[in-house]
C-alpha cells in the first residue's frame, strides 16, 4: 500500500485518507467537499470557516458547523454586517463555536466590508481564481497535494486588497478545495469528479 493513497472506506469504496477517521469526515468528503460553491452568502461562510479553522483540525469546526450558523446569522452577510457589539459579545461567550475573538472580529469586519459589494462580485472572485482543471493531473497520494498554489497566493492578496481579513495563502487554498475551483480528491477517490 502507498503511503497516502486512496483506501477502503466501511463500504469498500476508495477514498481519501483524511475522510475515514470519523462518520462526519466520510459524508462530508462524499458530499460536499471540491463540489462547486456559488454564491456570496454560501461563499462568505465557507471563507469564515476555513478562517476559524486555521490553526485547528477541521473536524473541530465540522462538529460545531450548525453553533456557527446558528450564531452567525446562517452567515447571511447583510444580517452579520448589522451585528452590534452585543452581538459580538454573545459570540464571544458562545460555546457552540470557537471563541477566538480575532477569528470573530475578522468574521464580522469581513461582512461589513462585503456588504458594499455588488450582489455576485465576492463569488465572481472568488471564482476568477479557479486554475485551470487540465493544468494539473488528480493527485495520487496525500504528498501531491499542495497547502499554497500560485492561484491561491493571488487569491489571498486580491481578497486582503479589497480589505478581507484572515485570508492567507492557506486559508485561500482550503477554501479553493472545499468549494471546488480546485479537486484535489485523489484519483482513485470515488468522490473524484470525472
Amino acid at each position: 500500500m502507498t503511503p497516502g493513497a486512496a483506501i477502503a472506506g466501511p463500504d469498500g469504496a476508495l477514498r481519501c485518507p483524511w475522510a475515514l477517521s470519523t462518520a462526519e469526515y466520510v459524508a462530508y468528503h462524499d458530499e460536499e467537499w471540491g463540489r462547486p460553491v456559488h454564491g456570496d452568502d454560501a461563499l462568505y461562510e465557507r471563507l469564515a470557516l476555513e478562517a476559524f479553522q486555521s490553526g485547528l483540525s477541521w473536524i473541530t469546526i465540522l462538529r460545531r458547523r450548525a453553533g456557527f450558523r446558528s450564531g452567525f446569522a446562517d452567515f447571511k452577510i447583510a444580517a452579520v454586517a448589522d451585528f452590534t457589539d452585543a452581538d459580538r459579545e454573545r459570540l464571544l461567550a458562545d460555546p457552540g463555536i470557537i471563541r477566538n475573538r480575532a477569528k470573530i472580529d475578522a468574521t464580522l469586519a469581513n461582512a461589513r466590508v462585503i456588504a458594499d459589494w455588488s450582489p455576485g462580485e465576492l463569488d465572481a472572485l472568488i471564482w476568477s481564481h479557479a486554475p485551470d482543471p487540465a493544468a494539473r493531473p488528480a493527485p495520487r497520494t496525500l504528498s501531491d497535494v499542495p497547502a499554497v498554489t500560485p492561484e491561491s497566493t493571488a487569491l489571498s492578496k486580491a481578497l486582503k486588497k479589497r480589505g478581507l481579513r484572515f485570508v492567507g495563502p492557506t486559508t485561500a487554498y482550503a477554501l479553493m478545495q472545499a468549494c471546488g475551483l480546485v479537486d484535489d480528491h485523489l484519483a482513485d477517490c470515488v468522490a473524484r469528479r470525472p
